[in-house]
């Protein structure tokens, strides 16, 4: 390599000839900047996996919800004796084992069997193209990838004595979502009295 020497006032500058990026620095370079934009694509990925996720256990929670609230209405208007408010195997009206989210039938109450006769299964109403939620053109998505089990069981205490004026409700949905090959369950307990 030639050094140039400049003189001015008395100072030497020592210059080296300018050097560039060699060919090898370019190309790894650009393989740490490929590795890093491919790392960041997956996390999008992931990201809208887990949009799409949440959703689905969103639907799951509200469907729980609104078979408890059922429960706890028919027994707040006095539409159901308390010994209704059992499964069928104990002698009340809720279906035992899992079950397709039908529509409430006559009764108006979820988990019994005249949901099921009626056949009409429940939807997810989502605003059509135009954007507005309510008129013609919006889309319902059946809910045909969740079923609901609904389990009620008498209460002991602490002697194994039967309360007979409270019974355990567990409500569990049951779905699957893109991302797992299994199902997901989604499981609400709670606790309803015979008094309103």
């Amino acid at each position: 390599m030639a050094t140039t020497v400049i003189a001015r006032k008395n100072i030497l500058v020592h210059r080296r000839p300018e050097l560039g990026f060699s060919m090898i620095e370019v190309v790894i370079s650009m393989a740490v900047l490929t590795i890093g934009l491919v790392s960041l694509l997956g996390v999008f990925g992931m990201a809208m996996a887990a949009t799409q996720d949440s959703q689905q256990d969103m639907i799951a929670k509200q469907l729980a919800n609104e078979a408890l609230e059922s429960i706890v209405t028919a027994r707040n208007t006095a539409q159901l004796q308390w010994s209704a408010i059992q499964n069928v195997a104990d002698g009340g009206i809720f279906l035992n084992n899992y079950q397709k989210v039908y529509t409430p039938g006559a009764d108006g109450i979820l988990g019994t069997a005249d949901d099921i006769s009626g056949g009409t299964m429940q939807t997810l109403t989502e605003p059509g193209p135009d954007g507005i939620y309510g008129n013609s053109d919006d889309i319902k998505l059946p809910l045909s990838n969740y079923q609901r089990q609904i389990q009620i069981q008498p209460v002991t205490d602490v002697n194994g004595n039967v309360v007979p004026t409270l019974r355990a409700i567990n409500i569990t949905i049951q779905y699957n979502t893109p991302r797992m090959r299994v199902a997901k369950s989604y499981v609400l307990t709670t606790f309803v009295s015979q008094f309103r």
